[in-house]
């Protein structure tokens, strides 16, 4: 007997049919006598339909301001999980499965006061162990903790992941299963590259790079999490017959292991490709090269929640002066600028240039520690097909370059077939 995880995301709990479905697989588990608790997100779209209420509130009563009380949009927003849990719980009990809802703040699940991205401090999972030891399935709703105002707080866009995690680890689990729309992690996106092949396991470090670059599979804190906790996670498809054969094998089920890098045997030199788009790039001209240009410049940018990402910085001959070029999101680029202008003395730059419709690809492979010629390959593959590189940014499991736009499939097909991840 073990304890497991399992989180079903908006797509396996869209309607009452899917909800059922789901309720299949958590049977079979609670058949195998395993210890289950179940983490579930709102059904697909209820999250939008909700924000979308929120902000039309004020303008209903021709508020001249598009601002609103977090707290209360955290109130609004978090009923769309509670919404699901609670049908869960009666699927399961129609199914004779002894079963209850939960929500973050029965737990507790204890977060900061940061509503709408609230991230969790602590999860006391003593009463939950409590009643899983029982043979009740706990059916939790994800994306809600309780802040320390004692009011719900949400985790932002892909919070139940990291519900599920945060759980998993406090439960001690044996391992925590992702159910989503997709049966697994893949080389890189199979809608670009029909040979894509659905990986048995990745290593934690290189699953956290893929979800941090481009790949939509996991939210990143969750493998954050996943990763601080050792927690062994499975990404798993939920459309999947539950009673398949092989779905209930405990040790080697269907779908990708995210683990230790220990438990991977074989190490490929790449793992994947994963590509972003919508990337922006800004420039700052003629900067002076002094000490705390630099801080001038990225601090305003954290500090208006502008997440910068490749940093390539060129000096002039004599050494005076140093242009510093950078990424961003192409939705924070006149958020950046306007925070930038309102720096510029205290910077000391000329002008300031942007560019939108970049993109970024990325290699990424444990692999690539021990072996040499990795981006050589890359940089040669891209030059062949004519396509032209802005910005390259290295660490030891990662080569990021930026591209224009219209490139993109085109690179990520090309690196794909070059590190032969396109062969079996």
């Amino acid at each position: 007997m073990a304890r497991i995880v399992l989180k079903f995301g908006g797509t396996s709990v869209a309607d009452l049919d899917r909800i059922k479905n789901v309720a299949r697989h958590v049977k079979r588990e609670v058949d195998a006598g395993h210890e289950v608790a179940v983490v579930v997100s709102a059904m697909s779209g209820k999250t939008n339909e909700l924000v979308g209420w929120v902000q039309g509130a004020p303008k209903v009563v021709g508020a001249n301001s598009p601002f609103y009380d977090a707290r209360e949009y955290d109130a609004v927003v978090a009923s769309g999980e509670q919404v699901t849990s609670g049908l869960l719980a009666i699927t399961l009990q129609a199914m004779d499965i002894n079963a209850r809802s939960w929500q973050g703040w029965q737990i507790p699940i204890r977060t900061d006061n940061a509503h709408g991205a609230a991230r969790i401090l602590e999860i006391d999972g003593s009463d939950i162990i409590k009643r899983m030891g029982e043979g009740q399935v706990a059916v939790i709703s994800g994306f809600q903790g309780l802040g320390p105002d004692n009011r719900i707080a949400t985790l932002g866009r892909g919070g139940s992941d990291t519900s599920a995690v945060a759980i998993a680890a406090a439960v001690k689990a044996d391992r925590c299963d992702i159910y989503t729309d997709v049966d697994g992690v893949y080389t890189t996106d199979p809608r670009i590259v029909p040979q894509a092949r659905r990986l048995k396991k990745i290593a934690f470090e290189e699953m956290l790079e893929m979800a941090s670059l481009g790949a939509k599979v996991l939210q990143v804190r969750s493998v954050e999490l996943a990763m601080v906790h050792k927690v062994r996670t499975f990404v798993r498809s939920s459309f999947e017959d539950p009673d398949a054969p092989g779905m209930g094998d405990f040790l080697n089920p269907p779908g990708t292991l995210i683990c230790d890098e220990d438990e991977i045997v074989e190490q490929e030199v790449v793992t994947g490709i994963a590509y972003a788009k919508d990337e922006a790039q800004i420039s700052l001209r003629r900067l002076a090269d002094r000490p705390g240009v630099s801080a001038a410049i990225f601090g305003p940018l954290a500090e208006s929640h502008i997440n910068v990402d490749m940093i390539v910085q060129n000096i002039s001959e004599d050494g005076s002066k140093t242009d510093m070029t950078f990424t961003v999101p192409s939705g924070d680029v006149d958020k950046a600028i306007k925070v930038l202008g309102e720096n510029k003395e205290k910077i000391g730059y000329d002008v300031v240039q942007n560019e939108s419709g970049l993109v970024k690809v990325s290699v990424i492979g444990i692999g690539m520690r021990s072996h040499a010629g990795v981006a050589a390959t890359a940089f040669k593959a891209l030059a062949d097909k004519g396509i032209n590189i802005k910005a390259i940014t290295t660490s030891e499991i990662k080569i990021s370059i930026l591209i224009d736009g219209p490139y993109a499939e085109l690179a990520v097909r090309t690196l794909h077939s070059c590190y032969g991840l396109d062969k079996n």
